[in-house]
């Protein structure tokens, strides 16, 4: 996900984007206590995806 793609959703919808990945980050969390987890990577993925969101929405914040 990239951050200009993001400049286009609204807050709210930035908001729900941000909850439902912190859920997958949370299952994927759980998988990898059990050794089931296929692709490591994606914690970082989701990671940088949090952290793009917040700042999509406090860059949004300080524009107002």
């Amino acid at each position: 996900m990239k951050a200009k793609d993001l400049h286009e959703f609204s807050k709210e919808e930035l908001l729900d984007k941000h909850i439902n990945i912190k859920k997958e980050l949370h299952a994927l969390n759980a998988q990898r206590q059990l050794g089931n987890v296929d692709k490591p990577a994606n914690f970082g993925n989701l990671r940088k995806d949090i952290a793009r969101i917040l700042t999509v929405i406090k860059e949004s914040e300080s524009k107002t």
